[in-house]
């Protein structure tokens, strides 16, 4: 007889449970002997580890290359793949390969994960998801691989590779070199491969799978025109481009007499761009964030707060979030009723959803930063703390981002800046609304309504 509790439990109850089930046994195959080089780690700092590499954020509190052994980076590779596609994703194909049907739950929470309309075929959309992560992972490692055999033996090359095309596409940021990526600033095929990797892994599995039947495929018989891309992937899209295309620019002319000095133009446009795209939710770098102006770091925290795009790996309140609430901001402002993008209305739903995960994650992130402030600080003075709140605002907003960029607070955070991260972690990637659904009570009138009365507004 099943049990109550599961058959009662909500789609948002399962899926959370799913990543807490995964984070805590992550975090004690991470405590087992021969996982680190120094021995066994605190439980925080492997829950820590576990929690950052499940919700695919990056930030570390050990060196990935240097504090693990091959076993313990084989344990976190496993939990990056299974943290980015989801274990109820991994959990759906073991059924179908049984011949069995998911429960009513896990087809709730998959379709709501991996498409934005109802969908007929379950099976088709999961396996082409598997299928396309496996197939790009696979091309991101082979062109690793062709630099990085050149510098060490074929094995661990072959593993360098693998790890780091496995964390880059699922905008995880774990490296296993000390500095990330900052050897290879200059260096083309492991800048292109990586924002290859970084964007096709962060727009979202639907929008990939529209292109590819929209461009990827011959047309129909008869001639017969390809299918329009949705107002979703094209929203998607072209809000990734101008973020990517801002944030390009922004760092370029900041930063062109600062960390870009002497360096030649192509080298410049080069780290520009791969900043820029990897700050918006992936976590690698090719310079020291900690060089950087207050205005390019400000503006990065806007970057890794918007994130990537829904059904990605990526965390962030999601780029068409960002667009449609600056489309009901404009909207607004010029006195229409209707919120209105790409020639379209979006419905009241998803509008009240929009402002809902804007205020909300905003709200998560000011309470943490407070609370960073005021246990992370200790007896140091006001007058000396100042210049201290960018740098927690920034390691808040990487965290709930799921970006994993820092600034060097992480590794000194003591254990209750470590348990607030890993919270911070942990919403970000499930999102503040999917942590609400799920202790909403049913019982909760929905259309209840009482008396309007009138209050004066901006």
């Amino acid at each position: 007889m099943p049990n109550p509790m599961i058959r009662k439990s909500t789609p948002q109850q399962q899926l959370i449970a799913s990543f807490v089930l995964l984070i805590l046994v992550g975090s004690l195959v991470l405590m087992l002997p021969g996982m680190t080089t120094n021995g066994r780690m605190s439980y925080v700092d492997a829950l820590f580890t576990s929690t950052s590499a499940v919700c695919v954020t990056g930030l570390v509190v050990k060196d990935t290359g240097a504090d693990f052994t091959r076993v313990g980076q084989w344990v976190l590779l496993a939990l990056i793949q299974l943290g980015g596609l989801g274990i109820m994703t991994f959990s759906t194909i073991f059924l179908f390969i049984l011949g069995r049907q998911p429960s009513l739950t896990q087809d709730t929470v998959l379709r709501d994960t991996f498409a934005h309309s109802p969908t007929k075929n379950l099976h088709t959309l999961i396996v082409s998801v598997v299928l396309f992560t496996f197939a790009v992972e696979f091309v991101g490692m082979a062109l690793y691989f062709f630099h990085w055999v050149r510098e060490a033996p074929v094995d661990d090359a072959m593993f360098v590779s693998l790890f780091h095309a496995v964390s880059a596409f699922c905008n995880a940021g774990f490296c296993l070199f000390p500095d990330s990526f900052t050897k290879y600033q200059g260096h083309m095929l492991m800048n292109l491969n990586t924002i290859f990797l970084i964007i096709t892994g962060g727009i979202g599995f639907l929008v990939l799978l529209e292109l590819y039947q929209r461009y990827g495929q011959n047309k129909g018989k008869n001639g017969r025109q390809r299918k329009s891309l949705s107002l979703h992937a094209r929203l998607t899209l072209s809000t990734t481009l101008i973020l990517i295309v801002a944030g390009t620019a922004f760092f370029f002319m900041v930063e062109y007499n600062d960390i870009l000095r002497g360096m030649n133009f192509p080298d410049r446009i080069l780290i520009s761009v791969f900043q820029s795209v990897t700050a918006r939710t992936a976590g690698f770098n090719t310079v020291d964030f900690g060089l950087l102006s207050n205005a390019t770091l400000f503006f990065f925290i806007i970057l890794m707060f918007v994130g990537a795009s829904p059904g990605s790996c990526g965390g962030g309140i999601k780029t068409t979030t960002a667009a449609v609430f600056f489309a009901l901001v404009r909207s607004r402002l010029r006195g229409e009723i209707h919120t209105r993008i790409m020639n379209r209305t979006i419905p009241r739903e998803s509008v009240a959803r929009t402002v809902a995960v804007v205020i909300s994650s905003g709200l998560v992130i000011a309470v943490t930063v407070v609370i960073l402030l005021l246990t992370q600080l200790g007896d140091t003075s006001h007058l000396e703390s100042r210049g201290m709140f960018l740098e927690y605002l920034f390691e808040a907003v990487s965290a709930f981002g799921t970006v994993g960029l820092s600034m060097g607070k992480t590794s000194a955070l003591d254990a209750i800046g470590k348990l607030v991260i890993i919270v911070l972690m942990f919403v970000g990637r499930l999102g503040p609304l999917t942590l609400a659904f799920s202790i909403r009570h049913k019982e909760t009138a929905a259309h209840l309504k009482y008396s309007e009365e009138a209050v004066m507004i901006g």
